[in-house]
């Protein structure tokens, strides 16, 4: 029988669980392909090469215009969704990845992508220091909401939030320093509750730090859920690379994303489609549907081991009409070399 969770995967109510195997992923696959109206979402890169959509050439181009229209529609994005529950808390987080709750009051995990915080507030509970970041201000600031409407403002001395696109320019130096971490969030508290440009260019001024010596320790954890779909595909193996920079060695990598024919994928219709697998929304974001083998290439060739890789496949009800949907995730924990 379904589990009644949401769109998300999270359940409707009691404790949450984690399963992954409600179906068999080959069985939808043979399914989809044999579809012949849902034959634009499987055609071979050499022949769907960005070109179904007349406009999907501006998103490949790599400059600099392009990594800000996908920052601007983020930030509009949680603009928009600044008010109300429009994520949940994960709280299956912790049982898919119970090496969190392992974690001593040392312990730095980064959360890359942050977006609201539905990520960070079962992880904040534990004693584990969190740094955040994102592409957005307006996530920024939509997080500090929902750390206090939680009930954790006590628990804020152990979150670091910071605005940062890693597809582009990496991680800040200053991440794995505690002195330089120390002189960052002073003047943070400057520029986070200013919106305007000239507070987005404050949080990111890392000027004042040219002068110090910063280790390079790293963290124990990065946190990749929902993120890596978002980031253009030419531009991924560089934010892997930059998540692989500053792990310590042994550390790891937690990755949930959307899998090869989920069920949002198929909602996409053709004239979405701005490269193979990749679709654009029509308020300006973008997500692309992994398979185990694109999520194995790239982390693989970044340097990690692979520990676990596999598709959830779940059977989700929605809770207004009562159709089961068919979702798919990819679950994925990586390691650093020790």
């Amino acid at each position: 029988m379904p589990k009644r969770v949401d769109a998300d995967g999270h359940e409707m109510s009691g404790e949450a669980e984690y399963y992954s195997k409600d179906f068999e992923w080959d069985q939808l696959r043979l399914e989809i392909e044999s579809d012949p109206s849902l034959r634009h979402h499987c055609l071979p890169p050499e022949v769907d090469d960005g070109r179904t959509n007349p406009s999907a050439t501006e998103y490949f181009s790599g400059s600099e215009s392009s990594a800000s229209r996908d920052s601007d529609a983020w930030n509009d994005f949680h603009a928009r969704h600044s008010t109300g529950k429009f994520f949940k808390e994960r709280r299956y987080l912790l049982k898919e990845f119970p090496e969190l709750l392992s974690c001593d009051e040392h312990s730095k995990l980064l959360e890359v992508g942050c977006g609201n915080g539905s990520t960070i507030l079962p992880i904040l509970r534990g004693s584990i220091n969190v740094y955040a970041c994102d592409c957005s201000i307006e996530a920024l600031k939509r997080v500090e909401e929902v750390i206090d409407e939680a009930g954790l403002a006590s628990l804020k001395h152990r979150f670091h939030p910071f605005t940062c696109d890693f597809s582009i320019c990496g991680f800040p130096k200053w991440l794995a320093c505690d002195s330089c971490r120390g002189v960052f969030l002073k003047k943070q508290e400057t520029y986070l509750s200013d919106t305007n440009n000239k507070g987005r260019e404050g949080l990111n001024d890392f000027s004042y730090l040219s002068e110090k010596k910063c280790c390079h320790g790293g963290v124990d954890f990065v946190t990749l859920i929902f993120t890596l779909s978002a980031v253009p595909r030419h531009r991924m193996p560089t934010a892997i690379s930059a998540c692989f920079s500053i792990l310590k060695p042994g550390g790891l990598l937690l990755f949930r994303d959307y899998g090869l024919y989920d069920m949002t994928m198929l909602r996409f219709g053709p004239e979405r489609k701005v490269g193979f697998r990749e679709y654009m929304r029509s308020d300006g974001t973008r997500s692309y549907f992994f398979c185990l083998d694109s999520v194995r290439d790239l982390f693989v060739h970044a340097g990690f081991i692979e520990l676990e890789l596999e598709y959830c496949c779940i059977k989700s009800v929605n809770r207004r009409n009562g159709k089961i949907m068919r979702r798919i995730w990819v679950h994925g924990k990586f390691q650093k070399p020790t």
